[in-house]
């Protein structure tokens, strides 16, 4: 039968061993970006697998970063029923965790829909830490942290169109009231501004920032 874990990409460090990450995705799909931060992360030491979240409606898919491209990608995602995706983050979790090349723990990182699922995860999963990249959703399920357990850390653009600045700053509340939770807000990045394939979205000082606090984070709480 065909799941989430069917033809599941997975990306080995240099040694074949280290701790887990599931690396959750983009509206976009599984598209040059994402394989290139998986990458980035199985060169820092981690097994980096990638669950395809609309195999389900449109399996294979991965659209261009522009306007067309967004218009089409949310076409798809409208399609998409969140408790099916968070069931496919979780099972990868499980899987990872079973893999003989995962050694320690298995985190889950996501960007835009991966990262409100990435957060999604912490709330109703174990996984060992999450990191979540200006998830839309969050706010509005900002209860949901009381029941995170993991170290977990928010990043956000201040200039999000996509997410009010207003939002943000519940998170922020919410977070300060929250041990092991941290929240950094690129205040003049707009949405995706991690997404260097996207020249519409890319913010390559505030990426660089971001991603410097994401390894930093990565390897005080999973380290490879």
């Amino acid at each position: 039968m065909k799941s989430v874990l069917t033809d599941l990409p997975v990306g080995l460090p240099p040694s074949g061993r280290g701790p887990g990450l599931v690396l959750v995705q983009e509206i976009f799909g599984l598209d040059d970006y994402l394989r290139s931060v998986a990458a980035d992360l199985a060169a820092a030491g981690y097994v980096v697998a990638i669950p395809e979240l609309f195999w389900r409606t449109a399996p294979g898919w991965s659209s261009t970063h522009d306007e067309a491209g967004v218009a089409a990608s949310m076409e798809v995602a409208s399609a998409f029923d969140p408790a099916l995706g968070l069931s496919d983050v979780l099972e990868t979790v499980a899987h990872l965790r079973s893999s003989p090349s995962v050694t320690g723990g298995v985190g889950v990182l996501g960007f835009c829909l991966g990262g409100s699922l990435a957060f999604a995860a912490a709330a109703a999963g174990d996984p060992d830490v999450a990191v979540s990249f200006y998830g839309s959703t969050v706010a509005q399920q900002i209860a949901d942290l009381s029941g995170v357990t993991c170290p977990i850390q928010f990043h956000f653009g201040g200039k999000d169109p996509y997410i009010p600045r207003t939002d943000v700053a519940i998170v922020e509340a919410a977070v300060a009231g929250h041990e092991g939770a941290e929240i950094h807000v690129q205040e003049e990045a707009g949405h995706a501004f991690h997404n260097n394939v996207a020249p519409m979205f890319h913010h390559p000082q505030a990426a660089a920032r971001a991603w410097d606090l994401t390894m930093e984070f990565l390897r005080r709480t999973l380290p490879a």
